[in-house]
Parts: structure tokens; C-alpha cells; sequence
């Protein structure tokens, strides 16, 4: 009931970043997720030691799919998920 009251309300359902492998770069991801959340290099590193991982969380679809591509084209693996 709640999902339908917020899908009324909203024009945009939110999304979230999931890490699904951090991939053979694995330095590589952790300062692209530094980067892109804010966290610090060692919390990084222990979000990718612990996947599947939810990297962001209630972002527009548009701003999920660049963080997905840019993991990917890090070498990880990841996935936008609606929440």
C-alpha cells in the first residue's frame, strides 16, 4: 500500500547502486566509489569485501545508470535496482 502511495505522489521512483563483483580492478573501484560517495578510501574498500553491496541509494534512474556505467567500464560488476 505504501509503494502505491509513494508511486501516486512521485513522478520519479527512486533507485539504487548495487555492487554485484568488485572485478579484477579492484583499486580502481574503490576510488570511483570514494569519488562518488563520499566515503572514505578505507570504508570503500570494505563496502567492495562485502557484495552484494548497495553503493547509493534513492538516486533518479539517470544518475544510478552513470554510476553503473562508470563501475563497469571500472571493471566491476553492477546493477540498478528500484527501490
Amino acid at each position: 500500500m505504501a509503494d502505491e502511495y509513494v508511486w501516486l505522489i512521485c513522478d520519479e521512483v527512486l533507485n539504487a547502486v548495487v555492487l554485484t563483483d568488485p572485478g579484477p580492478y579492484s583499486i580502481e573501484v574503490v576510488k570511483l566509489l570514494h569519488r562518488r560517495t563520499g566515503l572514505s578510501l578505507w570504508r570503500s574498500k570494505s563496502l567492495i569485501s562485502r557484495v552484494p553491496a548497495t553503493i547509493l541509494e534513492d538516486v533518479p534512474r539517470e544518475m544510478a545508470e552513470v554510476v553503473v556505467r562508470e563501475l563497469l567500464e571500472a571493471g566491476a560488476h553492477a546493477e540498478v535496482r528500484q527501490q
